[in-house]
C-alpha cells in the first residue's frame, strides 16, 4: 500500500486541522513529526522529512503551508529520494517573513514527480498569481479553490475529503517507483491543471 506522508506547516496541524483528520482516518497516512514546529530550522526539518521518506519509499507527500515549501525544497534538492507524487496545499511565502525567514527563497525548479498545487484567491500567506507561478515552475497542476483563505481551521476547513480525492488523482497518474527502471522517478511532473 502506498503511504501518504502528511507534512504539517508552522506550529503543526493539531486537531481539528484537516491534516490531523486525514492522518486519523486514513490507514495509509502518517503525520511527519517535524522538530519544534513553532521554531522551524530548515535543515532540521529536511532531515526529519528525509528520514520519513527513507522509511516509506514511494510515498505521496501532502504538505500544507510551510510543509508544502518543505516538500518543494526536498524534491528539488534531493532528487534521488523515492517519492511517488506531491500535493502542495496553500504554500506559504517564506522570503522576507520574519518567523520563517530561515527558509529563504522558495525553489523554482521542476519537482520531478507528478504534483498538484492547491491555492486560494484570498490566502494571506500567498496570492493566487504567485501560487500559479510556482505551479508552473514546479511543472505541477493547479487547483484554484476560490476564496478559501489559507485552507486551514481559521478559514473553515475541518475534514477535507477533497484533499484525498486530489491525492487519489495523483496516484492514478503514477506507477510506484519500484516498478520503474533504477534511477527513474515515475511519470515525471505530469500533473493535471485544474481551474
Amino acid at each position: 500500500m502506498t503511504k501518504t506522508l502528511i507534512v504539517p506547516g508552522l506550529d503543526g496541524s493539531p486537531a481539528p486541522h484537516w491534516q490531523h483528520w486525514w492522518a486519523a482516518t486514513d490507514p495509509s497516512a502518517l503525520m511527519v513529526d517535524l522538530t519544534d514546529p513553532a521554531h522551524p530550522v530548515p535543515e532540521v526539518w529536511e532531515a526529519d522529512l528525509a528520514g520519513a521518506i527513507l522509511q516509506h519509499p514511494d510515498a505521496v507527500l501532502v504538505g500544507h503551508s510551510l510543509g508544502a515549501v518543505l516538500v518543494a525544497r526536498m524534491l528539488t534538492r534531493w532528487p534521488q529520494l523515492r517519492v511517488r507524487a506531491a500535493l502542495l496545499v496553500a504554500p506559504a511565502e517564506t522570503e522576507g517573513a520574519a518567523r520563517i525567514g530561515g527558509f529563504g527563497k522558495i525553489p523554482e525548479a521542476a519537482l520531478g514527480v507528478p504534483a498538484t498545487v492547491v491555492a486560494s484567491r484570498n490566502d494571506p500567506w500567498m496570492g493566487l498569481s504567485r501560487a500559479r507561478h510556482l505551479a508552473g515552475a514546479w511543472q505541477a497542476g493547479l487547483v484554484d479553490l476560490g476564496f478559501a483563505g489559507h485552507v486551514n481551521i481559521a478559514s473553515g476547513f475541518g475534514p477535507w475529503a477533497f484533499g484525498k480525492t486530489l491525492r487519489d488523482d495523483l496516484l492514478d497518474q503514477t506507477a510506484p517507483a519500484q516498478a520503474m527502471p533504477p534511477g527513474h522517478r515515475g511519470n515525471a511532473a505530469q500533473g493535471h491543471a485544474h481551474a
